[in-house]
């Protein structure tokens, strides 16, 4: 019976496709802008750019905002070379889409690809062996898009199976390591290749009080990250498992968090309400994840955690609610103050973060096999990844 037969070829090639074991992080890297704007002169640098040195009081809050801000210094694409190509940037009454959109088609992959070069040199493999490339930006709109630019840039073969994500903002890390996850773990032998790159130039425009306390966190940078499955080749080093995934949208919360196109750049609204609605919710939502690989009662001081830096009030907020140890966000606050928010980009600076302080401790036997990352976007929505740590867990099973 042919149709007998048939099933029975497709069930055993499902089976075959599946890979051993969860989905790993196998190697990241990262990448900025050469601009760096010192975070006590950017008020000067914002103002003077934006030539609204005249906003006096509006001014001495942008100050104040970067005073607080828990951040030392930024990296910014856009400067005075480029306001003097385009002006229309700083003016509210010229369209300047189309402008941002030209800029950022050009420049947004480049940045992805000195990540993802990086990310490729650790990996050890040639880029060839790429087979899917997942790309998160809110700074693109065209097509064809980012994904494809940055598979020429890298040489990647013309099968490689290509997705775009767009205006997930800072929860696009997130969303685009779940897809890999998937992507990995049900295609045998599978490497995803996550890009995610972001230029505030899109979203950049002249001083407004409800828009102040976002040009005073965010910051341009690019992410990349190797994920796949077992079985590994030789060379390859799995840095944290990917064990489950899981994404929560706060109800009732659309207003609080978005990103609109209009013709002078994508408009950006952020609620001061943001720091506790996340606290609200943050809780709940951890449980159940835990709850998924049947840990009804997790100690949240026993794990590693990658946290989105959306800001020194999150951080603070998530530290308080969970009453966790000082020390236990220092992943996330290090790349806070060393680069600011990058929005989606973000999450692979702090997972890097984690690496280099995971290989600067001595006594490895007291590394957290179990962790978490954690990222928020629009919606609100809430990225939630159980992560392992490889090297810990094989000390244990030892």
């Amino acid at each position: 019976m042919p149709g007998a037969a048939t099933t029975a070829v497709v069930d055993s090639r499902r089976s075959a496709q599946r890979a051993e074991g969860p989905a790993t992080i196998i190697a990241i890297g990262t990448a900025n802008p050469v601009n760096i704007v010192p975070q006590n002169d950017f008020a000067d640098y914002y103002f003077g750019l934006t030539k609204s040195e005249h906003l006096i009081e509006l001014k001495h809050k942008m100050k104040r905002i970067c005073q607080k801000s828990g951040i030392e210094k930024r990296y910014i694409h856009l400067d005075e070379e480029i306001i003097r190509a385009h002006p229309e940037i700083i003016d509210k009454h010229q369209p300047s889409l189309e402008t941002r959109v030209e800029i950022a088609a050009a420049e947004v992959p480049k940045l992805a690809e000195s990540a993802a070069r990086k990310a490729i040199a650790k990996w050890g493999r040639p880029a060839t062996d790429i087979t899917h490339l997942i790309f998160s930006t809110y700074s693109g709109c065209r097509a064809p898009s980012a994904d494809l630019q940055l598979a020429s840039l890298l040489g990647l073969r013309p099968s490689v199976s290509r997705t775009i994500l767009s205006l997930h903002g800072c929860s696009g890390g997130g969303r685009a390591l779940q897809l890999a996850k998937e992507l990995a773990e049900n295609n045998r032998g599978a490497r995803v290749l996550v890009a995610l790159s972001e230029l505030t130039l899109v979203c950049f425009s002249t001083p407004d009080e409800s828009k102040i306390v976002g040009h005073g966190l965010f910051g341009d940078g690019a992410g990349a990250i190797i994920v796949g499955a077992g079985p590994f080749s030789d060379g390859e080093c799995p840095l944290f498992e990917m064990v489950a995934a899981s994404q929560t949208t706060i109800p009732g919360t659309k207003h609080a968090l978005g990103m609109q196109a209009t013709s002078t750049g994508i408009d950006f609204h952020l609620s001061v309400q943001v720091p506790m609605l996340i606290k609200d919710n943050i809780q709940q939502s951890l449980l159940e994840s835990f709850q998924s690989v049947g840990n009804t009662d997790p100690d949240w001081n026993n794990l590693f955690w990658a946290v989105h830096p959306g800001g020194r009030a999150i951080l603070d907020n998530i530290e308080g609610k969970l009453q966790l140890q000082p020390w236990k966000l220092a992943a996330s606050r290090q790349v806070l103050r060393e680069f600011g928010n990058m929005s989606g980009a973000t999450i692979a600076f702090v997972l890097d973060e984690l690496c280099h302080r995971r290989e600067k401790e001595e006594d490895e036997s007291q590394q957290h096999e179990w962790g978490v990352m954690l990222a928020f976007g629009p919606g609100i929505t809430i990225e939630t990844i159980v992560m392992r740590n490889p090297l810990a867990r094989g000390l244990k099973q030892n």
